[in-house]
């Protein structure tokens, strides 16, 4: 059975942004595509019909009625052949969306939407979900492009593993280059064992960096057997995880990372480095748990 892609829209342009991209991915996937508004109106026994002195048409009900046809006709001009339903879910969008997320593939969300303060640069419900969701969650932000490559933050984390899997699948059914960044420092890489337990524990000049070097070679090979048409460029960065990403990003159509990487406190559903991706990455993310 296809899976199924859900985009959660709010009228906003950002959603409007998102449900084009969500229409693409279903299109990728060979899935279907739900559309799906949280409307918290009739949890707080708001009239939801028009006014008696407004026009008959107006009211909440038809506001969101006209918002959803939208969102569905810009989803289909997007990726004809592509089906795309529409659902209301009473409540508010951060537990409707983490709650749709439990049979969805994917669910993708625009970076900011009506209910934002203005200046944030993502809103709360795309970091909520990031860390919630159930199901990897597309973020889209920054510059939506068809071209260019597939970025994906390497670690050799357990929990990126998924990440790099979603990312080398996104690049096949792109057709595109997948750039496989792994960012390293003295403080943030474990220091090699030395080859002689009587030498002292610091290492030679270059094997710290040949050892992270390794470690983003087998991180991939499993992948690469596995999808042996997708072009890797593996690249090693000497530096901070999140500046190395943001700049790989410009110009790709997607940067993926794990939700949570190497180093990180226990118990954080959200690491720094996908944070600041979702706040600052010049194009969409995708944020892959690890299960």
């Amino acid at each position: 059975m296809a899976g199924v892609v859900v985009v959660g829209v709010d009228g906003s342009a950002s959603a409007l942004a998102a449900v084009e991209a969500a229409a693409r991915q279903a299109r990728r996937r060979g899935a279907s595509l739900k559309v799906v508004h949280a409307f918290l109106w009739p949890a707080m026994h708001v009239p939801l019909g028009p006014s008696p002195l407004g026009p008959p048409e107006g009211g909440l009900r038809t506001m969101v009625e006209r918002l959803l046809a939208e969102a569905v006709e810009r989803a289909e001009a997007a990726a004809p052949g592509v089906e795309v339903t529409s659902s209301v879910v009473t409540g508010e969008a951060l537990t409707v969306l983490e709650a749709q997320s439990r049979a969805a593939e994917l669910v993708v969300v625009g970076s900011r939407g009506m209910g934002g303060f203005v200046g944030l640069m993502v809103g709360s419900t795309a970091v909520h979900l990031a860390a919630h969701g159930r199901c990897p969650v597309l973020v889209v932000r920054g510059d939506v492009r068809t071209e260019g490559p597939v970025v994906v933050g390497v670690d050799g984390s357990a929990s990126g593993e998924r990440a790099v899997d979603f990312a080398f699948q996104e690049a096949e059914w792109r057709g595109t280059t997948l750039v496989a960044v792994h960012a390293w420092t003295a403080w943030n890489a474990p220091a090699p064992e030395p080859q002689d337990p009587a030498e002292p524990y610091a290492s030679p000049p270059g094997a710290l960096a040949e050892a992270e070097e390794r470690l983003l070679a087998e991180a991939l090979a499993g992948h690469r057997e596995l999808r042996p048409g997708v072009v890797v460029e593996p690249r090693v960065v000497h530096g901070r995880t999140r500046e190395a990403l943001i700049e790989a990003g410009r110009g790709a159509q997607l940067t993926v990372v794990g939700a949570r990487g190497r180093g990180g406190f226990t118990g954080l559903l959200l690491g720094s480095v996908s944070q600041a991706l979702l706040h600052h990455a010049p194009s969409p993310v995708a944020v892959v748990r690890g299960g």
